[in-house]
């Protein structure tokens, strides 16, 4: 297993009602789809974003974690582009391994409890 996808389903992220238009199911099996075997996606309860709903986090692969790569989480994720264009960075190695191409990049959140970004 490499990379892992955690994907927020809670009270905020996943709620049609606060975005009726984004196919939540849709999202989660878009991911499994184009990662397929090689890389975990798993459901979350809240992650304490809410604010950034919807919230995807990519874990990096165990190899990569072990040269100090850390977690990174994409907030906003709410169109089909972005769940491909995090496809594509996991499939070539998530982070540690690609670099993260801009327009993902636009996505990346603050975790919980993170400092801000200077």
């Amino acid at each position: 297993m490499e990379c892992t996808v955690t994907v927020c389903r809670d009270c905020c992220c996943g709620s049609p009602r606060k975005h009726p238009a984004v196919d939540h199911a849709g999202q989660v099996e878009r991911l499994r789809a184009g990662l397929g075997d090689d890389h975990r996606v798993r459901t979350s309860l809240c992650l304490d974003v809410c604010d950034q709903s919807n919230v995807v986090v990519v874990q990096p692969a165990p190899a990569a974690r072990r040269r100090g790569a850390r977690p990174v989480w994409f907030g906003l994720v709410l169109e089909d582009v972005i769940v491909d264009d995090l496809v594509d960075w996991v499939r070539a190695g998530g982070p540690g391994v690609a670099a993260l191409p801009a327009p993902l990049a636009l996505s990346v959140i603050d975790s919980p409890g993170a400092l801000p970004r200077a």
